[in-house]
């Protein structure tokens, strides 16, 4: 199956019994509820799932970008919200202390990262700094042996839980993007609080929150990747996360198609099941194409990444394809469920509030287009 390696097959197969057996039982709940997986997270952590792509050295498996891939998508086939906690750990907290940080930094946050002992976020958005991450306004001024930061960060993801952050600030403003910084902050660092949690469509089990740092005290030594260089750091740290939000919308879509076919097996209408319908049957068609052809586009982007080739395009390609199938396919299941599809008596409804984030986090559909074409006109 995609030319898979064993141990890559032995991950993922893993990590879908995990999911079904762990995962599935309380997927429904937290969404209802609005309630952070605290449960499940501890068995993440003794599956290795947190360190899957540190290397042994700082505590981890040492596993390839396509394993944690793949556990992405299993975890998003059942629950977004799982998928969406270890995404932003990984992609946008473990891997830039990985690439960018001081042999210090590593030893000092990767092995707790990846043993679960702590959890990670990435805060870079802001009331007027969205798509435009340049447009920060959060500030850094150096003082004595550390930096003094202000502002206030919103839409968070594991902001209410997360122990360590990677936040960006101005370090020098009139250099624009050149002049930002990304900083590793710790929650009990002095000056640094959790804000506001925000209610929301769908990953309704996942923590978002404000983040405000109010003459919030961070060492120098935190500095991650250097002095106003924090937009580089930003830009490696989303080009990686968004393959793994690809892989969330294709874990989303194909739980939705699964659904919707054995739901179409069992429903009678006018003496046969439904799926014996033409409409039906090519609405399913469609559906396990364009999940098909996203999971090939982002696998395709994550082998890039192992490369080490130019891998910007593809994964901007991945995450728009597999945003539009999520949307597209776990609309489609709840109309093969007809009435019922639009309860909670089935997780259809969920799949489709959990699929319109794909679209919008980690760079919107548009800023995907924009990345594309960059890229194919340069």
């Amino acid at each position: 199956m995609y030319n898979l390696t064993e141990d890559q097959l032995l991950i993922k197969n893993m990590a879908r019994e995990f999911a079904e057996n762990e995962v599935r039982p309380i997927a429904s709940a937290i969404d209802k509820e609005h309630r952070f997986p605290s449960e499940s997270l501890p068995r993440m952590a003794e599956l290795g799932i947190f360190g899957l792509t540190v290397p042994e050295e700082f505590g981890g498996s040492g596993g390839d970008v396509t394993s944690y891939i793949l556990v992405i998508e299993e975890l998003a086939r059942v629950s977004a919200t799982h998928a969406v906690i270890l995404s932003v750990h990984i992609s946008v907290c473990s891997l830039p202390i990985l690439q960018f940080g001081t042999d210090a930094q590593k030893k000092k946050y990767l092995p707790d990262l990846a043993c679960g002992k702590t959890l990670g976020a990435f805060a870079i958005t802001e009331a007027g700094a969205g798509s435009d991450a340049s447009g920060q306004t959060t500030s850094a001024v150096r003082k004595g042996s550390g930096y003094i930061l202000n502002g206030t960060k919103i839409f968070i993801t594991n902001g209410g839980y997360a122990d360590v952050f990677l936040i960006m600030a101005v370090t020098d403003k009139d250099k624009g993007m050149r002049g930002l910084t990304t900083f590793i902050v710790e929650k009990n660092f002095p000056g640094f609080t959790v804000g506001q949690a925000e209610e929301k469509m769908g990953i309704c089990g996942s923590s978002t929150t404000e983040i405000i740092l109010k003459d919030c005290v961070v060492p120098a030594d935190n500095v991650l990747g250097g002095e106003n260089n924090g937009f580089k750091v930003a830009m490696g740290a989303l080009d990686g996360g968004r393959i793994s939000i690809a892989a969330e919308g294709v874990g989303l879509a194909q739980g939705a198609l699964e659904a919707a076919i054995d739901y179409a097996k069992q429903r009678v209408q006018f003496g046969k099941p439904i799926a014996a319908n033409q409409g039906i049957q090519w609405m399913l068609a469609d559906m396990a194409l364009e999940v098909e052809a996203a999971r090939l586009l982002t696998y395709n982007a994550a082998r890039m990444k192992e490369q080490h080739l130019n891998y910007s395009k593809q994964a901007a390609m991945a995450k728009l394809h597999a945003a539009q199938t999520a949307m597209d396919v776990t609309t489609k299941a709840v109309q093969i469920h007809g009435g019922i599809g639009y309860t909670r008596s089935y997780p259809v409804e969920r799949y489709m509030r959990d699929a319109k984030i794909i679209g919008i986090y980690e760079g919107t559909n548009e800023v995907q287009r924009m990345v594309i074409a960059k890229n194919i006109l340069a």
